[in-house]
């Protein structure tokens, strides 16, 4: 089809073209919702998990003086607090004192018996003999050791030491703290006041239920936007020979494309997570454990990773940021405006040779696809080496357990930003097939 006759076939405006942009329109309307949802939910699924990641980085947990201290203090407290000897325990203790108490009537005894050179002392040891049966004190030991057993094992001697005990413990809690506890107390609690909870259990809770929710919903937007799309290549298959509509056909589908690139570039298109599940090891009897401790996250689209590449202060990463700005975002949209002007205007501007390069000889320029095989490899090597070296943090014996866990993924701003440069690279074809750049 000639460029004359094109034009010619656009001037033709009528009820088929009225019914086709206003059904097409309903349909752009539908995947512009969409692609808004999914954006708004991406950037609030990022925001909670940075909330989530803060709350328990391992900073905050494992590498935390206060942590480790309160842990071993409630152990420590529960030990103390359900203290109670035992008839063996008392048995065995009794058995103690009486060794000590028959050790030092013996050292008693002997002392004042050795030889004395003065006469005070030669007058004490006389009186001792004369008055004292060591024999009769040793039989009496017996009974010395169960009262005293039986004074100590009492409520209130129990309660005496407790009591002792724990005010010693208080005392070493006071002197064991990290110099930044305070900070991170006060940024926990900001935390859980925004989430409206009172502590990490139930933080942890709440924002796991929430992300659940927000990864299901987003994942559906991202098929529905790639639906409408799917709709709007059907409908070139259905009127392929209805050359007369082609022209308002593809406008609509450069819009339908642009929303694709917007959305695709702005939400969320990978995540790093690496995290310890679980670590957990016994002390004095009892289960000490840190769960859901975050060694790592970051969550990044493509617009996020061109504004932190261009606000470095190192100038081959701000050249990066631009290349990319340039050519993942910038040019794309030149295009695709490019190819709109061309197909709707007159000879004059279509064929202009700014237009015409931008509309179809430009894509060797455009990055786009080599950014998605990029983030792709990114995506399979970050995750290869996270698993890697997570895999030597696994601990497995009898008192202590360490179990980690990858959580990195590719998100739906991925698949979307897929689906545009596939889309785009198919309109393209459509495009040289409907004008006479096709001819040439």
């Amino acid at each position: 089809m000639t460029s004359n006759q094109q034009n010619t076939a656009a001037r033709k405006f009528g009820l088929p073209h009225i019914i086709l942009i206003l059904g097409l329109g309903v349909l752009l309307c539908g995947e512009a919702y969409f692609g808004y949802r999914l954006q708004a939910l991406s950037s609030e699924q990022e925001q909670i998990k940075e909330d989530y990641s803060t709350v328990n980085n391992i900073t905050f947990g494992i590498f935390s003086v206060d942590k480790w201290r309160e842990r071993i203090a409630e152990v420590i407290n529960r030990q103390v607090s359900d203290f109670h000897m035992t008839r063996a325990q008392k048995k065995a203790l009794q058995a103690q004192v009486e060794q000590q108490l028959h050790s030092f009537v013996n050292k008693t005894v002997a002392e004042i018996n050795k030889p004395q050179k003065s006469l005070g002392g030669k007058l004490k040891k006389l009186a001792f003999n004369a008055m004292v049966n060591a024999d009769d004190i040793q039989a009496q030991v017996p009974g010395f050791s169960k009262t005293i057993i039986d004074k100590v094992s009492s409520p209130a001697s129990t309660k005496r030491l407790k009591n002792i005990a724990t005010s010693k413990l208080t005392q070493l809690e006071n002197q064991t703290y990290d110099s930044t506890y305070e900070a991170d107390s006060a940024v926990t609690k900001s935390l859980f006041s925004k989430y409206h909870v009172a502590g990490a259990d139930e933080f942890n809770k709440n924002l796991d239920t929430r992300l659940a929710a927000i990864r299901t919903v987003t994942y559906n937007y991202a098929y529905a936007m790639l639906g409408c799309v799917v709709f709007a290549l059907a409908l070139w298959l259905l009127m392929r020979n209805q050359v007369h509509l082609h022209t308002p056909l593809f406008v609509m589908s450069l819009l339908f494309a642009l929303i694709l690139l917007v959305v695709g570039i702005t939400a969320t298109i990978i995540q790093v997570d690496a995290r310890i599940q679980t670590f957990n090891f016994t002390l004095m009897g009892e289960k000490v454990a840190f769960d859901n401790q975050v060694l790592f996250f970051q969550s990044k689209s493509i617009f996020s990773i061109v504004k932190a590449l261009v606000s470095q202060t190192k100038p081959d990463a701000v050249l990066v940021g631009i290349l990319i700005l340039l050519f993942i975002i910038v040019l794309p949209m030149l295009r695709m405006i490019a190819k709109g002007i061309h197909i709707v205007s007159p000879k004059r501007i279509a064929e202009n040779r700014v237009v015409r390069y931008l509309a179809f000889e430009s894509g060797k320029w455009d990055m786009a696809d080599v950014m998605v095989v990029g983030i792709l490899m990114t995506y399979i090597g970050l995750n290869g080496i996270i698993k890697s070296q997570l895999s030597n943090l696994n601990i497995h014996s009898g008192s202590l357990n360490a179990i980690t866990e990858n959580n990195t993924s590719l998100q739906p701003g991925y698949i979307i930003f897929a689906g545009y440069v596939i889309f785009a690279l198919i309109l393209s074809r459509i495009l040289k097939r409907i004008t006479a750049y096709g001819e040439v």
